[in-house]
């Protein structure tokens, strides 16, 4: 079985655009699995029902992939598409299986010590499917191999785990220093 994989990046588009430019250089370029793209502001009706976005995300910008990796930077948690995409990424659809799942601290997200994190602050989404065990979460590294090994990963945990998705979508960008259940 190949390690290559066809990978979306869900990210905070006004903070982490280096960031993501950086991965689908760097990891793209080293084992040629990026699928460069993700949803941009004006892509979507933002009027369309949540289902109805959901669904777009998933059949249209998600089709061809099987992994989504969240960068997780500063805000990333506060983000109403990046919680769409990944709620999409999780969806088996009649058009493309479920993705994979795996979130990537950023050097920009915030934590005295390196080693921990706040689940908070992070996507909730993201953290059920951490807390389920489909999902993993790992410190930003530039060596290429671990990084594929860690998609890979995600990529296998696809057919052995169920993912959570029972949490309500975003209906708008959140604010505030951490969420709240």
């Amino acid at each position: 079985m190949s390690k290559r994989h066809k990978v979306f990046v869900s990210y905070h588009h006004a903070l982490d655009e280096n960031y993501k430019n950086i991965f689908e250089l760097r990891f793209g370029n080293a084992f040629g699995a990026i699928v460069p793209g993700s949803v941009k502001v004006g892509d979507i009706d933002p009027n369309l029902p949540t289902d109805s976005i959901r669904q777009k995300i998933r059949d249209e910008y998600l089709r061809d992939t099987s992994v989504t990796v969240v960068l997780i930077g500063a805000q990333t948690w506060q983000r109403k598409h990046v919680d769409w995409e990944i709620g999409s990424s999780i969806r088996q659809t009649e058009y493309s299986p479920r993705s994979g799942l795996l979130g990537i601290l950023l050097p920009t997200y915030q934590r005295a010590d390196k080693s921990k994190y706040n689940f908070r602050t992070i996507p909730p989404r993201l953290h059920d499917n951490i807390t389920c065990g489909f999902a993993s979460i790992h410190n930003w590294l530039e060596d290429a191999t671990t990084v594929q090994g860690w998609i890979h990963d995600a990529y296998l945990r696809k057919s052995t785990k169920q993912p959570d998705n029972s949490r309500a979508s975003f209906g708008n960008n959140r604010t505030g220093a951490k969420w709240v259940d």
